[in-house]
Order: structure tokens, then sequence, then C-alpha cells
């Protein structure tokens, strides 16, 4: 073990003994763990750091949406055009609705100009 490790196990040791941990929100009461056996495995640290920051099922849903719209944006004729639009844009005003939610502004043009260079890095 090295000094960190001594050291934190004392203080966590002495505040044991000290009672600091015995007025912590839920203390004597059972774990709530959360059912994670849908979700495969070695997804289960991402798909928790993401929750945890704040992401949701349906915003990653939403952008794997607007991604598809764009490509088929890219690849159709003129006649679908309009409706595939109108599509994306009903998008993304539900995702930047979800954005302001979260205090992330997605219009400013610092995130455009990062977008189209993440884009642009991975040839989208």
């Amino acid at each position: 073990m090295d000094l960190f490790h001594i050291v934190s196990e004392d203080r966590i040791k002495k505040a044991y003994r000290d009672g600091d941990f015995n007025h912590l929100p839920g203390y004597g009461k059972p774990l709530q763990l959360e059912d994670l056996s849908g979700i495969p495995e070695e997804l289960r640290m991402a798909y928790k750091l993401m929750k945890n920051a704040g992401y949701t099922e349906e915003e990653s849903s939403l952008r794997q949406e607007m991604m598809t719209i764009e490509s088929l944006l890219k690849k159709c004729d003129d006649s679908e055009k309009d409706d595939l639009q109108k599509k994306l844009n009903e998008k993304m005003l539900r995702f930047n609705q979800l954005m302001s939610k979260r205090g992330v502004q997605t219009n400013s043009s610092l995130f455009k100009n990062y977008q189209l260079k993440v884009q642009n890095k991975l040839k989208i």
C-alpha cells in the first residue's frame, strides 16, 4: 500500500469512530440499487456516467434520429427534401428544448463551429 492509501484509510476509520457518518442521508436504510440487467455489462459504466451527467435516453435517440435524417437529406432528391427538412427541424427544436433545460446552449456559434470541426475530422 502506498502512503496515500494508508492516510486515507486512517482518516476514514477515525471519522467512523467519531460518528461523522451517523447523520448522513439514508443512514441505516438499505441502498436502492438500480436494475441494469437490460444493459450489456461492458456498457454499464458508460451508461451510469451519462445518466449521472444528465443525459437522457430521449436525448440520445433524438441525436441518432437527427443524424439519420441529415444523412438522408444528403442523398435524397428534391421532392423529399422538404418533408425531411421539416422532420429535422422538429427534432432539432425538441433537442434544443432538452438542452436548454440542462442549461446547454446549442445555438451558439461556438457549438456550431465545434460541431463542424468534429464532423470534418470524422468525415461525416
